[in-house]
């Protein structure tokens, strides 16, 4: 698989989970599961393309926040605008 089709199934592995109502604990699952699945994908990708070098807490902690400030527009959207009717 190339590479830019890695990015490709990466980025459409990431939308899977829109367009449907739930609450905020099943939400907070779901960021924790699709974290390691996303995480999983690249992982795997990434040991097809080069040798993988140990990472240190540090990267996982940045992996974390780059994860949940990816999500901070959808938490926007969902609870800090109200709907007009």
């Amino acid at each position: 698989m190339r590479q830019a089709a890695s990015v490709w199934v990466v980025v459409l592995s990431s939308l899977l989970a829109l367009k449907t109502r739930k609450n905020l604990v099943i939400q907070l699952a779901e960021l924790v599961g699709l974290f390691f699945v996303t995480g999983g994908v690249c992982l795997f990708l990434a040991q097809r393309a080069v040798e993988i070098a140990h990472q240190g807490w540090a990267f996982h902690a940045i992996t974390v926040a780059l994860f949940a400030s990816f999500a901070v527009p959808g938490f926007t959207r969902r609870y800090l605008f109200k709907r007009r009717s």
